[in-house]
């Protein structure tokens, strides 16, 4: 799937992909990654996926980790921006949202049922105000949250590069 990063310094837009990552790809913390993505490697039924840019595809810019949970829901176990991408001196901008887009876009492929297009979420307290306001995410409970097929689908038009039909819905 294509998204575009923007670079911070530049504002330049740089094409990338978010592709799915096998276990030796997924990096170690002792990179600086908050996540221990390696053992998180071993959880049954997950998928991995990585962002990279198209120049420099060894290089992970962010990673995220889904499960279909009864067969029917996606939910997003974790998502990471790269060390290299931490606030506003990291070098890209857009990697968590295009890869929440990415998850969205997911769950319009592996959700059935009441489910579909649904994409369902923990979130650390601190960040609950911002997955509302800067990605439009919804408050469950607790720090229970979800993207509604609304939501996902203006997250998808804003970070993927794909087109929609022009009978969907705004």
């Amino acid at each position: 799937m294509r998204v575009n990063l923007k670079e911070v310094q530049s504002g330049e837009l740089i094409e990338a992909l978010i592709t799915k990552a096998n276990k030796k790809e997924l990096p170690p913390k002792r990179e600086g990654w908050q996540f221990t993505w390696k053992k998180l490697g071993n959880t049954e039924g997950a998928d991995f996926y990585k962002l990279t840019t198209v120049e420099e595809p060894d290089v992970i810019e962010g990673m995220l980790m889904l499960t279909l949970i009864n067969e029917e829901m996606l939910y997003l176990n974790n998502i990471e921006v790269a060390p290299h991408n931490y606030g506003k001196d990291g070098r890209y901008d857009n990697v968590a949202g295009g890869l929440l887009a990415f998850g969205c876009y997911k769950s319009f492929e592996q959700g059935k049922n009441y489910y579909l297009g649904y994409l369902s979420f923990e979130s650390k307290t601190k960040l609950i105000e911002l997955y509302q306001n800067k990605y439009g995410a919804t408050f469950a409970m607790g720090q229970k949250m979800f993207f509604d097929p609304k939501a996902g689908k203006q997250l998808m038009k804003k970070f993927l590069t794909i087109k929609f039909g022009e009978n969907e819905e705004e």
